[in-house]
């Protein structure tokens, strides 16, 4: 059975943006080097790893409201006064151009309002009949692993060239913690590029240590409330302290399953089904051989 490959978009084209000259402009002057480097990424994963199915998720609501009521801190030092995502002037103008493209292109995308992409990712994962890969630099995505169903992620932190793929076994080899409990783990340790805070001095390792021995969160409050030991030393205490914390943090960390968005479609288009527009487009903004790459990519024999 063929596989399903799930693109975090925004990871990707911010990376693109960030990685590729920004020298690269359109006849008017617009840039387009996150355009062109989106399109190489998805050329060069295509080509590796000859999915099926593809699907780029989108980040309908970057910041959505149910994660920001929970813990308001949520992003909030990456939002602008109208709380829009701070995003580049330079990349801002390219997104257009993006789903411009994939469009054209026949590829498909996928977003619902109230939604980031990693919520339509682990809706897509869990709904999907056939092995997922999920591409993404983001490492919160290290929780939809599952050998069970056959979903793993192709993590792009070192670039495509350096793709690594992870499953069950690679996250526990990279954090020392069963290769489910990753949301758990990273509950504990926070992320302060999410403005999400973590327990106050409790670490990476000091969280792996935790999670091996409660598994969870909620086997963690379990045991502050049943008053067990077997906490690693000087943990408890700190755990104690951030009950308010750890009582709302699951929810913020856990990535959605339920998204109102449809599992079907995302057949690789062997001929992009507007020619003409993708014509219109290369013209314009002089997407030459990264779009012509990408074509020749989706087109061909996945098998």
């Amino acid at each position: 059975m063929g596989s399903l490959m799930l693109l975090d978009s925004a990871s990707m084209y911010f990376r693109a943006f960030y990685g590729v000259k920004e020298t690269m402009t359109a006849p008017d002057g617009t840039p387009v080097n996150a355009v062109r480097g989106f399109m190489d990424m998805i050329a060069r994963l295509v080509r590796a790893r000859r999915p099926e199915r593809l699907v780029a998720c989108l980040d309908n609501s970057w910041r959505p409201a149910f994660r920001v009521a929970a813990i308001p801190s949520y992003k909030a030092h990456r939002a602008n006064p109208d709380g829009s995502e701070q995003v580049p002037d330079d990349l801002n103008v390219q997104i257009p151009v993006i789903l411009a493209v994939l469009a054209a292109a026949g590829i498909q995308t996928a977003g619902a309002d109230g939604y980031e992409a990693d919520d339509i990712i682990g809706t897509l994962a869990a709904g999907s009949s056939q092995p997922v890969e999920v591409v993404t630099g983001d490492r919160d995505l290290f929780q939809v692993v599952d050998d069970a169903r056959q979903v793993r992620v192709a993590y792009i932190g070192r670039g495509v060239a350096n793709l690594e793929i992870f499953d069950e076994a690679a996250v526990t080899a990279k954090y020392d913690i069963p290769g489910k409990s990753y949301a758990d783990f990273a509950a504990l340790r926070g992320d302060p590029s999410d403005g999400l805070p973590g327990v106050p001095g409790v670490g990476e390792k000091t969280a792996a240590a935790v999670i091996r021995v409660f598994g969870s969160v909620e086997g963690i409050l379990a045991a502050l409330d049943a008053g067990h030991g077997g906490f690693p030393p000087g943990s408890r205490a700190k755990l104690a302290a951030a009950r308010a914390y750890l009582d709302v943090c699951m929810p913020v960390v856990n990535v959605a399953t339920d998204a109102p968005v449809h599992p079907e479609g995302g057949t690789l288009p062997f001929v992009p089904p507007e020619p003409g527009r993708i014509a219109d487009l290369d013209q314009r903004y002089d997407l030459g051989s990264s779009l012509g790459r990408m074509l020749s990519a989706l087109a061909a024999d996945p098998a």
